[in-house]
């Protein structure tokens, strides 16, 4: 007989077959329900009714529909159906309908002329710029973005949204443990800057993919691709500390190599140095109008990013609120850091965690923001709940390490 096909020959793998199945078993029960697609539905039509924006009253209107026909399958305990049906409905198509459109948010125009701008000066920063359209905010990475576009002109398959997304979703399978992409998809905050042209999107994937890097015991992996993510947009840049926190951790507790945390930090620092500083060096005015003065609102042109959080209202509303806000924000940013070294995370999904508390905070204190920032953290938090059955049953335990680490 078979040893395999002997539940008493082989206890550990059967017990993990059994896990499996009882993780399968409570999978579709974690997914959303009627109510809630019922109350996406209810959202996106408010949008729809109440958005200046004809981007976004699209959105609304047509995933409107698709939420409401999540409703149906949701109700019959058909979770999963419901899940693709609300994300074919909410994302795939309302993006295309807005691809075909034409229409589209500020920040797909903006990758497409810093993609021009990128390939015929070498710089995607506009020397004087005036209008909000004129500015680009993200580091300069983020032009590639637009390369499509300039290389084989406008069309469906060059809208730079279609490549954001494709990163986005690339980068979360290529997680130690996805989450369930269908209703992290539909869910109306990813969903929205999914279709009308969500620039975080990639960066939050690439942060929960350096982690899970990371937690694998994978220190040069998790510092290549975190180094990507910060030479995006400075929103990744706190995922450096938390991925070194991490492996410092792992090392401690007698997992992973002794320079593993040193590793990843020099080859993040590296990867971000050549994606940005030729950029910065070869115009740094133009560099630090764009992307550091003017998200300071340091510049005539106001940025439109704005939200009814502590940080705005300060510097609206106070006498040298801005500073203010700015010094809380340098506040909690220290109290994080010094989290990180007195209790550092032991887990990727910790590491997720404590790392969309810090995003928070940020968003909540920057003197600009609005409420689409907030798709970075409710990424990685969704990633880390997922993740978190798999730093339990041991499956993202470090493993011998293949880069070679002693």
């Amino acid at each position: 007989m078979d040893a395999t096909a002997d539940p008493a020959a082989a206890p550990g793998r059967f017990r993990e077959a059994s896990s499996g199945a009882r993780t399968d078993r409570r999978g579709p029960r974690a997914l959303p329900g009627a109510g809630v697609w019922a109350g996406c539905a209810a959202a996106a039509l408010l949008l729809a009714l109440c958005s200046g924006l004809a981007p976004h009253r699209i959105w609304g209107a047509s995933a409107a529909v698709g939420y409401a026909a999540a409703v149906w399958p949701a109700a019959l305990g058909r979770r999963r159906a419901a899940s693709v049906v609300a994300a074919v409905g909410a994302a795939g198509a309302p993006l295309l309908l807005l691809v075909l459109l034409g229409r589209a948010q500020l920040e797909v125009d903006v990758l497409a002329h810093s993609a021009e701008s990128l390939l015929a000066t070498g710089s995607p920063y506009a020397p004087d710029p005036v209008t909000v359209a004129d500015f680009d905010p993200y580091l300069p990475a983020m032009a590639v973005f637009g390369i499509p576009h300039v290389l084989f002109g406008e069309g469906p398959l060059t809208d730079p949204r279609l490549w954001t997304g494709a990163a986005f979703l690339g980068a979360l399978m290529l997680c130690a443990r996805r989450p369930p992409l269908p209703a992290l998809a539909a869910c109306p905050v990813i969903a929205l800057p999914l279709a009308v042209g969500g620039v975080d999107l990639p960066v939050a994937a690439l942060m929960c993919l350096g982690l899970s890097l990371a937690g694998r015991g994978r220190p040069t992996a998790a510092g290549l691709i975190t180094g990507l993510a910060a030479a995006l947009k400075w929103t990744a840049w706190p995922a450096l500390p938390v991925a070194v926190a991490l492996l410092t951790a792992m090392r401690r507790g007698g997992a992973g190599g002794r320079a593993a945390p040193l590793r990843c930090a020099l080859v993040a620092v590296l990867t971000t140095a050549v994606l940005v500083l030729p950029v910065a060096l070869r115009d740094p005015s133009s560099f630090a109008t764009h992307v550091v003065e003017y998200p300071l609102g340091l510049t005539d042109a106001v940025s439109p990013a704005a939200g009814p959080f502590p940080g705005h209202l300060l510097a609206v509303g106070l006498p040298g609120g801005r500073t203010v806000a700015l010094v809380l924000l340098l506040c909690c940013a220290l109290a994080v850091a010094g989290s990180l070294v007195v209790r550092p995370p032991g887990t990727a999904s910790g590491a997720a965690l404590r790392l969309a508390f810090g995003l928070c905070l940020a968003i909540a204190l920057m003197p600009a923001t609005r409420f689409g920032y907030l798709v970075c953290p409710l990424v990685l938090a969704v990633w880390a709940v997922t993740q978190r059955g798999e730093d339990q049953h041991g499956a993202a335990a470090v493993r011998p390490d293949p880069e070679g680490t002693p």
